[in-house]
């Protein structure tokens, strides 16, 4: 498996620059590394900030798996969406709140056709709370489809 997650990982992330706000590095609660994060306060309703992992040497017509752990704490706190590509078409996956504020694992399917996934895009939409925050983590990506849980 690939190691995408932000403390080690030997992935190539990028900041959007077109969007309106950045992710932020944010320190875990044990200590070891960090996550990136958007505070609930940051920007205004519907704002979106969005973080781009750079995918290279992807195989054609192979299957992929990437599996991402994730949080929305806080009321009204937004939404947290993933994209594949730079086509900016409905997003594969899509969260607002959950039941409670627990990380959660997040997985998706990656079918290369011909054309490769060049890119995966998290993104972010500011919601109406100001507290809490949206949160990614340990970010892999595996050959192969997803393992059952």
């Amino acid at each position: 498996p690939v190691d995408c997650s932000f403390s080690r990982g030997v992935c190539d992330w990028k900041q959007d620059a077109d969007d309106d706000f950045d992710w932020n590095p944010a320190d875990r609660d044990r200590g070891d590394g960090y996550y990136m994060a958007v505070p609930a306060f940051v920007g205004h309703k519907k704002d979106m900030g969005r973080l781009k992992l750079l995918l290279t040497d992807l195989k054609p017509k192979t299957s992929y798996c990437l599996i991402f752990t994730y949080r929305l704490a806080g009321e009204r706190v937004g939404k947290l969406r993933v994209f594949l590509t730079n086509k900016k078409h409905a997003p594969v996956w899509e969260q607002d709140k959950g039941k409670d504020e627990r990380w959660r694992t997040g997985k998706i399917e990656i079918f290369q056709g011909a054309e490769t996934t060049n890119s995966i895009t998290f993104e972010s939409e500011r919601g109406k709370g100001n507290t809490g925050e949206i949160g990614v983590d340990n970010v892999i990506l595996i050959s192969g489809l997803c393992p059952e849980d």
